[in-house]
């Protein structure tokens, strides 16, 4: 089954396809010459798709698995924001003379999501405080043994482990894999909220930015940096900003001459300029700091 999205304007399919890669072993996408294939799951039902780009249309091949086509479509277009308007935030982007070469350099670069929010919160805490190299190893080892794995064409394709699974986790489990007894503990906390409907994406967006982020920062493990990511990345709440970051901190001390570890009221002060567009704005920076192979 194939069928088609039109491409909107700001929209770069390969800009997309190089943050998707960047050089890094990520098992949750294969990125192909052209496309880019990844495994989702439809009510516990592994449907593998294949995405590419031809004459201005993305292209959507279900290469595996007969969902509803909307479904797949829906979560394309999630997965790759593609109906936001990025008019408004190139004319912020414009108007900063040390970012304004991002409007060319990046142009259609989108904020690429993270639907599941599971995923998000997990993902967030696998990489604290840790290397990214280091964290998608350890993302890695746990998807294989945990997650939903699904073999085509001699390639094996996996899917993100279920709360409903880490839940019945113990601690001892994960260390193997070379997690701290900290992040195991945190993983099988939060899989258990999810279990137990403290926690939930539609929950969560029905509730302002605000409270979602103080109902994330009650669960142990959650600090402000998590809840604000996972809110970017799978609710795509766009005044999130990742305090306490690295990565922002060092793209802001390179291209604004921050100092490496900026207060709170200068990072506050930085993104006044970028009203609305917080989120948009942490991920081109993060994209400054990616150097083209």
């Amino acid at each position: 089954m194939t069928f088609s999205i039109p491409i909107p304007p700001n929209f770069s399919f390969q800009e997309c396809l190089w943050f998707l890669d960047r050089n890094y072993d990520d098992c949750l996408h294969e990125i192909r010459e052209s496309s880019v294939r990844k495994l989702i799951l439809v009510q516990a039902i592994p449907i593998l798709i294949d995405i590419s780009e031809k004459e201005q249309n993305l292209i959507i091949t279900i290469l595996e698995g007969n969902p509803q086509q909307q479904i797949v479509i829906d979560f394309v277009k999630e997965w790759f924001d593609i109906e936001r308007d990025l008019t408004d935030f190139y004319h912020l982007l414009h108007q900063d003379s040390d970012l304004n070469y991002m409007v060319t350099e990046y142009k259609g670069l989108r904020l690429l999501g993270i639907p599941d929010l599971f995923e998000a919160l997990c993902w967030s805490i696998i990489g604290q405080q840790i290397n990214l190299n280091f964290a998608y190893k350890l993302k890695r080892r746990f998807t294989e043994v945990y997650g939903t794995t699904f073999h085509f064409q001699n390639s094996v394709y996996y899917a993100f482990p279920s709360c409903e699974v880490v839940a019945k986790l113990k601690v001892e489990d994960l260390l193997p894999m070379q997690f701290s007894n900290r992040k195991a503990e945190y993983l099988i906390e939060i899989a258990k909220q999810f279990v137990d409907g403290n926690i939930s994406k539609a929950k969560l967006s029905e509730l302002s930015t605000d409270e979602a982020l103080k109902k994330l920062i009650q669960v142990r493990g959650i600090g402000e940096w998590t809840a604000n990511y996972a809110l970017m990345k799978s609710l795509k709440r766009l005044e999130c900003i990742t305090y306490g970051d690295v990565g922002l901190y060092n793209a802001l001390h390179c291209l604004k001459k921050f100092p490496k570890r900026p207060s709170r009221g200068e990072i506050e002060s930085f993104f006044i300029n970028f009203k609305n567009w917080e989120a948009y704005t942490v991920f081109y920076l993060w994209r400054s700091l990616a150097i083209p192979q």
